[in-house]
């Protein structure tokens, strides 16, 4: 059931879709005050008291007069994480023509995934990711799992169209990024398949059927290829200290 469309918002970020692409997207975490709580100038003070930081960036970025920034910060970051893709998914080598990838239990999951409607917003190479909905088509779910005072993309455009109004999150690895929803209120796989039954499609799925869902949705795990992580520059007398100041962001 799709109630409302955002084609010109595909590769925004954040669950309000704030962050307009993937650089923009990796500035937020640095300055949100429950994160790392940092902010821009402090960033580059912090790269700039490491002398082998300064020669990243000028290998990084040649030609630039200036190459530590925090725009930098963010291309670097977006560059590595473009790296991070996740093949051989259960379901992609099933899609390939092997059968015996996925279980049989997982191939019910999906039919029923795509029979209740799931796949309406779910949908794509990325199994969602690129448009928005609101939570609670049906019935909008309590404040347990959807708070009262979190009303989604309505943060951005202050349109009242756009209250509870979220983006519908890609499914790929799904099992392995608990807990679920904007809020993290849900930890557990099944339930939150139930509850998306009940609050996007008005279905009260049963427990036979959550779990083929569910069970599918592990059949989206692709292969985690590994990260070599690089000895970091260690700090120098001028590098900032940490403080316990909290950044609203």
């Amino acid at each position: 059931m799709i109630l409302r469309r955002a084609p010109f918002d595909f590769a925004r970020y954040i669950w309000d879709g704030r962050a307009e692409d993937l650089k923009a997207q990796a500035k937020g975490p640095i300055q949100a005050g429950v994160e790392m709580a940092s902010t821009p100038d402090k960033v580059i003070a912090t790269l700039t008291s490491m002398p082998l930081y300064n020669d990243w960036f000028k290998l990084a970025f040649p030609g630039d007069p200036s190459p530590v920034t925090f725009d930098n910060v963010a291309k670097a970051i977006e560059a590595f994480e473009v790296t991070l893709l996740t093949p051989a998914s259960p379901f992609d080598r099933w899609l390939e023509g092997d059968d015996n990838a996925m279980t049989e239990v997982q191939k019910t999951g999906l039919n029923l995934f795509m029979e209740k409607g799931c796949s309406a917003c779910h949908s794509g190479v990325n199994f969602g990711g690129h448009d928005y909905y609101p939570f609670g088509v049906v019935e909008r779910p309590g404040s347990d799992v959807l708070p009262e005072g979190d009303k989604g993309r309505f943060s951005v455009t202050k349109t009242a169209d756009d209250e509870y109004v979220f983006r519908a999150a890609p499914l790929r690895n799904v099992a392995l990024t608990a807990p679920y929803f904007h809020s993290g209120k849900v930890w557990d796989l099944k339930q939150a398949v139930a509850i998306m039954g009940s609050a996007q499609l008005g279905a009260e799925l049963n427990d036979d059927e959550t779990t083929a869902i569910a069970s599918f949705l592990t059949a989206l795990t692709g292969e985690l290829r590994p990260v070599e992580y690089p000895v970091l520059p260690p700090e120098t007398a001028t590098t900032p200290r940490p403080t316990a100041e909290v950044i609203a962001k």
